[in-house]
């Protein structure tokens, strides 16, 4: 895992006395074949891949095994895993694939009974920025400036602020937002809030 500097996570008011509120366990996953970035408790990983458009079939399910591999071993027991969703507008490679790739890691998260949320690059954005349309490396600034982050790519940042977003829908933000960032929550298919809160 890359490290990463940012406030250990706490519920947003002063606890009151008696037991400690549970800490949630979320991961944020931006799920991509060239470059899939992760964020868990311990920071932000990525898993960088590269094809060629004459692949075999058999190397194309290598790529995507090793990548989905690779997630679910950095994600481990998680109670939320917050991914981004696919991108109606993206260009260029195999949107095949990237679909594939996308069903591949969604499929391994139920199979263990993670809940996932769905969480448009939008929505994404405007949590980051206040702008739903807002540039990768505008999330990356915001992200490292809003949480003290060492993040080396925006695949990293963009895990980064999909991990915030189900932190704060779970009530336990990493930091404060704006009125305007936190209303992209809104727009994010979550899963049953009892599937995630249940001990």
């Amino acid at each position: 895992m890359t490290d990463t500097l940012f406030p250990v996570e706490a519920p947003a008011a002063p606890a009151a006395p008696g037991p400690r509120p549970r800490l949630y366990r979320v991961a944020g996953l931006d799920i991509s074949l060239t470059g899939t970035g992760i964020a868990t408790l311990g920071g932000t990983a990525r898993v960088p891949t590269t094809g060629r458009r004459r692949d075999t079939i058999a190397q194309r399910w290598a790529r995507m095994r090793h990548i989905t591999d690779v997630v679910m071993t950095e994600v481990g027991d998680v109670d939320l895993a917050c991914v981004e969703g696919p991108s109606h507008h993206s260009v260029g490679g195999s949107a095949w694939d990237r679909g594939g790739l996308w069903w591949l890691i969604v499929d391994a998260l139920c199979a263990r009974d993670i809940p996932v949320a769905v969480i448009p690059p939008t929505s994404r954005a405007k949590y980051a920025t206040g702008s739903g349309g807002a540039r990768k490396a505008a999330v990356l600034e915001a992200a490292q400036r809003r949480y003290g982050a060492i993040l080396p790519t925006d695949d990293e940042a963009d895990a980064l602020v999909l991990r915030a977003m189900g932190l704060h829908w779970l009530d336990q933000p990493l930091a404060e937002v704006p009125d305007g960032h936190r209303a992209a929550l809104a727009g994010v298919q979550w899963p049953a809030r009892e599937a995630v809160t249940r001990s």
